[in-house]
């Protein structure tokens, strides 16, 4: 694609047409089965950081990718730890990330080492999402092994694909599984979602009042309450009548701050309370005022986010603050909570009911911002003037001009910005906050990705080939 301006797109371009959501791929397993050589041999390029040592990957990495003319977005994840004290926390941690982000899950399994507890385990965990899962039995280097990926047959999710991520073998057969298991539109995409009522998500950590706040936004006992915490453990739906308006509130266990800590109920009760958040479509997040704010708050705050849901802050137990701690509380939030300052936020007391009239507000005003949508045209004009004013900053001797920007989505809201080089975090951070000065989109995440294109003829090879798939032709399904 040849080098453009922007204003091209303002007038109605023909490179104008705004791009589909690319459907979605997490790629998971344990440590060291080779998840981030199978994510390189998939994307035609070594990017994904490799070592023979379990863990090199840690955050999640998304790459472009294509196969046979169908392109798609494939997200890198760290392994789970196997330790006993940790693998609850991992496996819920990495299937619950999947959940959120993806159209298909490509689990990776060492078929060397056959069925470990940690497969079997987050097994489990990934058949519950009820996203389909495609099963690589990786490191099967040659005739001799591809008995030893029958055995994962066992794992109960269907048939094990034999692959070597190292040499390229089988990846033909298992990216037309892969490709055959999206849908047809990626769960990215705006959807009107389940008919009925909002649905709302009643989040926070252990004995912060949720079930109480239910109670009393119903006017009856709905639920049970409690003073020992974790008493909610199943995720409870209550149709209640507010502002002339029928809403579908999900009142969730709590969750607690270390997965590895739970066991039994306490462990499926924090699964369950990820599954309540996905099917939301906005979160009240509860917060109790008379104690500080706990990484445990930041934590579910940082769910919401993650998941791409509306957020609403509700703060509990006001009526009972003095002076002084509602002045270290004002500054725990200005400290703790900057990154969601965009939230609406109410003070709330679920015992004596103080200020409930305000929370329906709170969360119309966040599915508001959630469902916003900004036309491409203005869109662009606006990104036009803002450019004009403060240019991007020059990044390795040269500055990355932005060709043109179009909202790929929303529900929450997702912009792409066309670009000719790397725009710097700063840079995104600081349209993302003019978006928010001058179009609102208050109580919602905005994703803001990029798209970088290269002028005919420049830059390196493998820009021209980025999300081309290289592997093994002799093992192509023809």
């Amino acid at each position: 694609m040849s080098d453009f301006d922007i204003s091209d797109v303002v007038h109605g371009g023909a490179d104008a047409e705004e791009p589909a959501t690319l459907p979605v791929v997490a790629v998971v397993g344990r440590p060291n089965v080779g998840k981030s050589s199978l994510v390189n041999r998939i994307i035609g390029r070594r990017e994904a950081v490799v070592e023979d040592v379990p863990g090199v990957t840690r955050d999640r990495v998304a790459y472009d990718a294509e196969w046979q003319n169908t392109r798609f977005t494939l997200v890198d994840t760290g392994g789970w730890e196997t330790s006993v004290s940790g693998l609850a926390a991992m496996v819920a941690r990495q299937a619950e990330y999947a959940a959120q982000t993806a159209d298909v899950i490509l689990f990776v399994v060492d078929a060397t080492v056959g069925v470990t507890d940690a497969d079997a385990a987050v097994t489990r965990v990934l058949r519950s999402t009820k996203r389909p899962v495609v099963l690589a039995a990786n490191k099967v280097d040659g005739s001799m092994q591809e008995a030893d990926a029958l055995d994962l047959w066992q794992l109960g999710v269907g048939q094990p694909f034999p692959i070597s991520a190292l040499h390229g073998r089988g990846t033909g057969d298992l990216l037309d599984a892969l490709v055959a298991e999206f849908p047809e539109q990626p769960l990215g995409e705006e959807d009107d979602g389940e008919d009925g009522p909002p649905r709302i998500a009643l989040l926070g950590r252990p004995n912060v009042g949720k079930s109480s706040l239910l109670n009393r936004l119903a006017g009856e006992d709905r639920v049970v309450v409690d003073a020992v915490a974790g008493t909610t453990r199943d995720a409870v739906d209550e149709l209640i009548e507010l502002g002339g308006k029928t809403w579908k509130f999900i009142d969730t266990a709590g969750i607690r701050r270390r997965f590895r800590a739970l066991q039994g109920a306490d462990y499926y009760a924090t699964m369950r309370t990820g599954t309540a958040l996905e099917r939301a479509e906005a979160a009240v997040v509860l917060m109790d005022v008379s104690e500080p704010l706990a990484e445990q708050d930041i934590r579910v705050v940082e769910q919401v986010v993650e998941a791409g849901r509306g957020l609403v802050l509700a703060f509990n137990k006001w009526d009972i603050l003095d002076e002084e701690r509602r002045t270290y509380l004002e500054k725990e939030i200005d400290r703790q909570l900057a990154r969601v300052s965009w939230a609406p936020r109410v003070n709330v007391s679920a015992k004596t009911g103080r200020h409930m009239e305000k929370l329906v507000p709170a969360i119309e005003t966040s599915l508001s911002g959630w469902n916003q949508r900004i036309p491409t045209g203005q869109l662009n004009n606006w990104l036009k003037e803002l450019v004009a004013a403060t240019p991007p900053p020059v990044r390795g001797g040269k500055q990355p001009k932005i060709l043109f920007a179009t909202q790929a989505g929303s529900r929450p809201p997702h912009f792409v910005l066309f670009t000719t080089g790397f725009l710097e975090d700063n840079y995104r951070r600081f349209i993302e906050r003019r978006l928010r000065e001058d179009f609102g989109f208050e109580g919602s995440p905005v994703h803001i990705s990029m798209r970088i294109r290269e002028k005919k003829g420049g830059g390196a090879q493998g820009r021209a080939s980025k999300g081309s798939v290289r592997p093994d032709r002799k093992h192509r399904r023809r």
